[in-house]
């Protein structure tokens, strides 16, 4: 095959509009690039390449790069096809017409391109993972999806196929995803070149080489496994140390306890205002004696009446925005955002977090609006100091959390938890904590995080979690959301992390003379006694499971398996696990299916292979779909026969 070029573990090959690179970046992993520029560019973004031993086999018309389990065929025309046990996983397909070719590149100055690539839609193919989004599908199938960072959506452009393969888009650029019946179909606002990786294997396999290419998550902590405390907000410090005084009075384990924004002096202060919080320190061992951690709000938000502001300003530290403005969230004023993509910026701000924060005994912190949140949402606007925003904007959540870890191990910290409203691929090996966003507070968004939750699942990020009860809408005196809040309590005594948190609806005058005022009480007691008796209950039986929950954070850790697995996870040979959006593996051996819709009261769920006990009575079952009764204070729960977890339940 002519203007093809050898190395070892990669083979290059020059055609008339572009250079290509292909590679073998693991075992099970092939890499590929396509540089419309006709010179290599050597970004890797967050991958991690392992240096692999491939084979490569020359045809006249075509050449084959392989290792034990993956392959891929290059044809002259330009056409890939890629191989799993000798058939065919993905392959390319046309823009048009045959001779169209089959990759797009439009210049758009500055040495990048608009460019998208297409393959072939596959009979019986479904999509997972993509990162979360409260769009309502868990079988990504028929949807399109914009790759960007919003409020509630975050993108991490890689998904499981259940064909038995992994596809990361390796691009931080925003974009678009297409899974029609017609092609599938990735494309890139702003870049220099096509890069992808095709990952061959089981969910397992590719769950664990996808963590040796992006990086594997710490093994969390014991402490964060319990149940958080949150909510919009605690005005002062004396409001939130009651409300710990109570857990404490009640003799209900409570691991921590957020204070939310605006305990600030000003945006971009990054410290409290001594007004409402006097003595921080004197808080915190106060907490830390009850064996309670303090988690801290932090934006990334700064306007003129920050002491920081001119610093931060002069010193290249601030987004910039082609505009000029340097101006892109209006929430009371104008604000600026702090660029974490400057190793600087970094610096200086996690030194005014330490001074201010950690060294008055703040345990952790809350990296909010970490999208960054700009308004408009245009991405094309924001100049990062490592370029255009619509070329690497959907890293700045992974610098935001690598501030965070960086900092802490320098100050001795083994483990940092950072509870982070954003990811993108690698963010688990900095200790990201993800939630899902400001979400309503009604039982379809509960549906929809359910299947956000699994998506999340197989995109590499192993801790993640919801604001139990939904972020805003929410009326404690209502029955709804008193029967809401009870539902979405199950589902968050089985997810990787249990913290209720909303901006509940307001009643009354605010009390104090503050910026932000609090919405209603949000503690467990503050939805009425029967309520009350029930959250207790499941509090004490999240506490049951932190032994094995701290086992699956182990495995999650070294293998890169998810704590809330889809059933194909478990069991991939299973085609009814591909569909089933709605129940889950919470670990290896209990299978959860969460109420979630208004006045249910049973559910079917399907059992695969094995013999599986219902943990509220015992009873023994098999394969099979089945329908089970959930009254208000019970939740569905399956254990595998002879599964040790089972004595949390008794």
């Amino acid at each position: 095959m002519n203007n093809l070029k050898t190395g070892k573990g990669f083979v290059i090959f020059e055609k008339d509009k572009e250079l290509i690179r292909i590679s073998a970046c693991a075992e099970n992993a092939i890499r590929f690039e396509a540089f419309p520029s006709k010179s290599i560019i050597e970004e890797n973004y967050t991958l991690m390449p392992i240096e692999t031993e491939c084979k490569v086999e020359e045809k006249e018309h075509s050449f084959k790069l392989f290792t034990e389990k993956i392959c891929v065929q290059l044809e002259d025309n330009g056409k890939l096809t890629f191989y799993k046990n000798g058939e065919v996983i993905i392959e390319e397909k046309p823009e048009l017409t045959f001779n169209s070719g089959f990759r797009y590149f439009e210049s758009i100055g500055d040495g990048l391109y608009t460019a998208r690539e297409t393959f072939e839609a596959r009979e019986g193919e479904h999509f997972y993972g993509l990162g979360h989004e409260s769009s309502g599908c868990f079988d990504l199938k028929g949807c399109s999806f914009d790759l960007r960072h919003v409020n509630a959506k975050c993108t991490i452009p890689f998904v499981y196929s259940s064909l038995g393969y992994g596809f990361i888009w390796n691009s931080p650029s925003t974009g678009h995803a297409d899974f029609s019946n017609n092609r599938t179909r990735w494309s890139s606002d702003a870049t220099d070149k096509i890069d992808y990786v095709v990952i061959a294997g089981t969910p397992k396999e590719v769950a664990s080489t996808l963590a040796d290419l992006t990086g594997h998550a710490p093994v969390m902590p014991h402490w964060a496994t319990g149940f958080w405390q949150s909510r919009l907000r605690y005005e002062t410090q004396e409001d939130l140390l009651e409300v710990a005084r109570r857990y404490k009075k009640e003799e209900i384990p409570l691991s921590a306890i957020v204070c939310d924004y605006f305990h600030w002096t000003e945006q971009g202060d990054y410290k409290f205002d001594p007004q409402y919080w006097g003595d921080v320190r004197a808080m915190t061992d106060e907490l830390h004696e009850m064996g309670t951690k303090l988690v801290v709000s932090v934006w990334p938000t700064i306007n003129e009446n920050s002491e920081n502001f001119e610093y931060m300003d002069k010193n290249g530290m601030l987004i910039k925005t082609a505009d000029g403005s340097g101006k892109v969230f209006d929430f009371y004023g104008r604000q600026a955002e702090i660029d974490v993509t400057n190793q600087k910026t970094r610096e200086f701000v996690f030194d005014k977090l330490n001074k201010n924060y950690l060294e008055n005994g703040v345990d952790e912190l809350w990296f909010d609006e970490a999208e960054p949140e700009i308004h408009p949402e245009n991405f094309s606007n924001l100049i990062f100091s490592i370029g255009r925003g619509d070329k690497v904007g959907l890293l700045y959540p992974y610098y935001y959390a690598k501030m965070a870890y960086d900092g802490m191990r320098k100050n001795g910290k083994e483990t940092p938890v950072t509870l982070i409203r954003c990811a993108y691929l690698g963010s688990q090996k900095y200790g990201a904590l993800v939630w899902s966003g400001d979400i309503p507070s009604d039982f379809r968004t509960l549906s929809a995080q359910v299947k956000a939750g699994l998506n999340m699942a197989v995109c590499g990020i192993p801790w993640w979690n919801t604001d139990i009860g939904g972020f805003y809408g929410g009326d404690t005196q209502s029955e709804e959301f008193r029967e809401l809040i009870v539902r979405w309590f199950q589902f968050g005594v089985f997810s990787p992390v249990m913290r209720l948190h909303g901006n509940r609806n307001r009643h009354g005058e605010r009390k104090r003379d503050v910026k932000e005022a609090t919405g209603d009480p949000n503690e467990i007691w503050s939805f009425g006694e029967k309520n009350f008796e029930i959250l207790k209950d499941l509090v004490f039986l999240r506490e049951r499971l932190r032994p094995y929950i701290d086992e699956q954070m182990k495995f999650a850790s070294e293998k890169g398996y998810p704590v809330m697995r889809p059933m194909f996870f478990e069991y991939p040979e299973d085609e009814n696990c591909y569909s089933l959006g709605e129940q889950y593996m919470f670990g290896s051996d209990i299978l959860f299916a969460p109420i979630v819709n208004r006045g249910q009261k049973e559910k079917t769920v399907y059992l695969p292979e094995g013999e599986w006990l219902l943990t509220k009575n015992g009873k023994k079952y098999t394969t099979g779909f089945y329908t089970v009764e959930a009254e208000i204070d019970e939740y569905i729960a399956f254990v595998k026969n002879g599964a040790d977890v089972i004595k949390a339940f008794k």
